[in-house]
């Protein structure tokens, strides 16, 4: 494989900051979250202007913003390297589960779970930590611009039983399967979808938004639970899960589908306003635009 001493290099890297107490993690985030806001211009552009544009903020207030954002994505990155050594013990220490019993309760209905998320906080530890606690986690995964962040991604996932299903592919099949067996299908439903997707509003601009969640909702009459995991002040994780809702089916699936996906993606804006800096604002959210009729 071509560049495969990339991979080599990004799996040396895990190793050390393995080794690095989640004290030093942090610390040495903020040092990389600082020096990546200066140096990467067209993503701090781009998450500036349109936090100042989608939350109404000031020149000042957006840099400030997206600046806390930028540092907590240094930490969260070094976190990312470190997933090889979390522990059910680690998890209990960094992260608190707020509401497990909405989980808990939805897949006692032993007909899957569709969870919905977003690209908020520390993502990846989110899901390793759901399944250290022992929930039955399965993921549709986009893959990276650059392969080798996808395969190191993706080993870390599988390290925690996460079962993983490409989306866009015939995976989506064994996706199907695992949510019929009583999985938790989780869906970050924050991404452009391009023109497969619908046009919803998300704070206050139409964007191209997934079917899927709702699509696997109303096919498997499955609850739908939403969950984000945020940053505390002192670098620990807090996971937020949300009451479950369900699937509404008037007869007209057109319809329905398109108000079940409104209705969750309510929730993710939701969210992002409540906790502003830990949101990927550089994501091309709004890159897909209305065709004219």
């Amino acid at each position: 494989m071509a560049n495969e001493w990339q991979y080599h290099i990004w799996k040396l890297a895990s190793r050390l900051v393995c080794l690095l107490p989640h004290p030093v993690l942090l610390s040495t985030g903020r040092i990389l979250g600082r020096l990546y806001y200066r140096l990467a211009k067209k993503q701090r552009i781009r998450a500036i202007e349109q936090s100042k544009e989608r939350l109404g903020l000031s020149q000042p207030e957006a840099e400030a913003m997206i600046k806390k954002s930028f540092i907590k994505l240094g930490q969260t990155f070094l976190e990312v390297l470190h997933m090889p050594a979390l522990t059910q013990e680690k998890v209990r220490r960094y992260i608190t589960i707020e509401n497990r019993h909405y989980l808990e309760e939805a897949l006692a209905g032993k007909k899957g779970v569709v969870f919905l998320t977003g690209h908020l906080g520390n993502w990846e530890w989110f899901g390793a930590a759901l399944a250290l606690e022992g929930f039955p986690v399965a993921d549709i995964i986009k893959a990276q611009p650059n392969e080798h962040h996808t395969r190191i991604l993706n080993e870390h996932r599988e390290l925690f039983g996460i079962e993983l299903f490409a989306s866009g592919t015939s995976e989506i099949i064994g996706a199907a399967r695992a949510l019929k067996k009583g999985k938790m299908l989780a869906f970050f439903a924050d991404q452009d979808a391009g023109h497969d997707g619908v046009f919803v509003d998300f704070l206050g601009k139409p964007a191209a938004t997934p079917l899927g969640p709702a699509v696997f909702a109303r096919k498997f009459k499955a609850p739908v639970v939403p969950g984000f995991i945020v940053r505390n002040p002192d670098g620990t994780h807090r996971i937020m899960l949300e009451p479950p809702i369900y699937f509404e089916d008037t007869g007209n699936p057109e319809a329905d589908l398109y108000t079940m996906t409104e209705r969750m993606t309510r929730i993710i804006e939701s969210a992002v306003k409540d906790y502003p800096d830990e949101w990927l604002w550089f994501k091309k959210r709004w890159n897909t635009e209305v065709k004219s009729s």
